[in-house]
């Protein structure tokens, strides 16, 4: 490998129809395409009734404790207002809370419910088994690389 990173000594970033991005690109959208399938099964898995993409929430929630409001619509990439109406739903179901936040009285911190951390936590680790069962011919360097590659990759996509 050359400096650059790649094999060829160029930046990944000096052409976009280049065949590593190409394949980029195709193994990319299989992986969205799956992933978003993955997640609504999840979602249901929390509660019949959770819409796919309020998953994200409990998953931020459950990694971070509480949080505002505002601080989950940057996090995941919404306005106010949708995640106004996500937060309701998620309230409606018992799976979250708000509270007062102690450092600005106006303001509202948003938590899982104990029903909630439950529903959440029983959902991962039976994710992260089938991850494990799907991966079990791969050695840990690999998992532990591509986990790495990954983390890189969603970095860079903050930008």
């Amino acid at each position: 490998m050359h400096e650059g990173g790649n094999d060829d000594g160029h930046r990944a970033g000096s052409g976009v129809d280049r065949p590593a991005f190409l394949a980029l690109e195709r193994e990319l959208t299989v992986l969205l395409r799956r992933a978003r399938a993955s997640q609504g099964e999840m979602a249901r898995e929390v509660h019949p009734d959770l819409e796919s993409s309020a998953y994200g929430l409990l998953v931020r929630l459950d990694e971070c404790g509480k949080q505002r409001a505002t601080e989950l619509a940057a996090y995941i990439g919404v306005g106010k207002a949708t995640m106004s109406r996500q937060l309701r739903a998620l309230e409606e179901l018992g799976l979250v809370a708000r509270e007062p936040d102690p450092a600005d009285g106006r303001a509202w911190l948003v938590a899982l419910t104990q029903e909630g951390q439950d529903r959440v936590r029983r959902v991962r680790e039976a994710r992260r088994a089938r991850y494990a069962g799907r991966l079990a011919d791969w050695e840990t360097h690999e998992v532990t690389e591509l986990a790495r590659l990954l983390h890189q990759l969603n970095r860079g996509m903050e930008k």
